[in-house]
């Protein structure tokens, strides 16, 4: 009998149900976190992953009866702590996932975890801290202070500052803060400018051709040109830009210390006008796929009967899956006038994940003079996990494969979808150089810059 007792169907996502009061009840939240442990025990194919099964699978090792019932309960949270939610195991490795009858969900328990943890001791200050990127983001992109944040950042002693207060590992990567942000540089253009050839757009079954962007919190104030590049893109193909009326962070750092109340809140925020958008005939998308991935599927999952919800999901797309679907119409300009060499491509976890198909890489391909050295592996940020101090090494420890596929491909660029596993990558590279994003280098195709 196979994996799945003979069902060839594919692996389906129950609803989160965490308004059920039993969800939070921790002596039942032990007994499933033991119940899966054992089964993950006894298959460990997912030992590769990342630091969660490792630290499991050691633990039951180590134990007098080599079996999770020896386990002490410190080490679940332990496994907890180590896991970041990025859905791999679930997607790529778990053979017992639903419709299975054993019923394993392992990211949606550890996120139950995290959320029991948050409600019964309340998330800690530097969890917080970390996690309010809109807060944050406008203090840090004051012109002055966007100025001394950069400066400190760059400097041992304030690394070492940051590492002492809110154990923020001196060699991880920090983002850089722009006074000027990608909002209000979009908003300068106008938007015919940043329509482009908006005239000529066409509406396909897939697509209307209108895009409402989200810029998310790192576009705007962390990668301001990341925001640029798509706009430009998309108006060299006809494809018509706005931007929405209003937008906060889309809840993916709360999710991931379990802070449902958080998501929630934000959820509230960014779904009206969102839902507006739709209405008034634009789809949507945003430049990164953690904040793609919430929209498309987390936020689906904790909201089912949502229909708000479910027309954002529905409607919400990743930048080069938007492109590839113009292709498919006949609509994506190929008048490419830079060939772009040997490019090394991280595909991110969260992109992985949506069941896209490779969509970055097959459009690459399509210029002339372009070949992609496509890497499926964790670059090993994951979020707040590998900027922490504890879990630095762990973080270097599980991206490496993808450092050392980039330094032995020798290519003339390196770039990956999601930004900051970008510069986690640059961190781990022998000779300093730094990476460029699939969009920019379409701009540069296109001869655009």
């Amino acid at each position: 009998m196979s994996a799945r007792e003979g069902s060839l169907e594919a692996p389906a996502r129950h609803p989160l149900q965490w308004g059920d009061p039993t969800f939070y009840d921790v002596s039942a939240l032990e007994s499933e976190l033991a119940r899966v442990f054992d089964i993950c025990h006894g298959c460990r194919r997912c030992f590769s992953l990342c630091n969660a099964f490792p630290t499991l699978f050691d633990a039951v090792d180590a134990s007098a009866q080599g079996e999770v019932a020896g386990v002490e309960r410190r080490v679940f949270w332990q496994v907890v702590d180590h896991c970041y939610l990025c859905d791999m195991c679930f997607m790529t490795k778990c053979p017992y996932v639903p419709p299975h009858p054993w019923n394993v969900d392992f990211p949606h328990l550890m996120l139950r975890a995290k959320a029991v943890r948050a409600r019964t001791a309340g998330v800690p200050w530097r969890g917080r801290a970390l996690a309010a990127t809109d807060t944050v983001g406008r203090l840090a992109g004051i012109p002055v202070v966007a100025q001394l944040v950069n400066a400190v950042n760059r400097t041992a002693a304030g690394r070492a500052l940051l590492e002492k207060t809110l154990g923020v590992d001196r060699t991880a990567p920090l983002p850089q803060y722009h006074a000027r942000s990608a909002r209000r540089r979009l908003a300068a253009l106008g938007t015919t400018a940043r329509a482009g050839a908006a005239s000529a757009a066409q509406a396909t079954a897939a697509t209307t051709g209108r895009v409402a962007l989200f810029t998310t919190c790192y576009g705007n104030r962390n990668e301001p040109s990341l925001a640029e590049d798509l706009v430009a893109v998309f108006a060299h193909n006809g494809i018509e830009i706005t931007l929405l009326a209003q937008e906060r962070c889309c809840g993916m750092p709360r999710l991931e210390l379990g802070d449902l109340r958080s998501v929630a809140r934000l959820k509230e925020f960014n779904i009206p006008p969102l839902a507006r958008a739709l209405d008034a005939g634009y789809d949507l998308v945003a430049p990164i796929p953690s904040c793609v991935l919430m929209f498309k599927q987390e936020l689906p999952l904790m909201y089912p009967e949502d229909a708000q919800v479910r027309r954002v999901a529905a409607r919400m797309f990743d930048p080069f899956e938007y492109l590839m679907l113009r292709h498919e119409a006949g609509l994506l300009r190929t008048d490419f006038k830079a060939p772009l060499g040997k490019v090394s491509y991280h595909v991110p976890c969260h992109l992985r994940v949506q069941n896209l198909g490779l969509k970055t890489r097959d459009l690459m391909r399509l210029v002339p003079g372009t070949s992609v050295d496509t890497i499926e592996r964790c670059s090993g940020h994951n979020g707040t996990y590998g900027v922490k101090h504890e879990f630095r090494a762990a973080s270097v420890r599980i991206g490496r494969a993808v450092v050392q596929r980039v330094e032995s491909a020798q290519a003339d660029h390196y770039a990956s979808d999601c930004p900051m596993a970008a510069q986690q990558i640059a961190s781990g590279l022998a000779r300093a150089r730094a990476p460029e994003h699939p969009l920019r280098l379409l701009r540069i195709a296109y001869g655009l810059t």
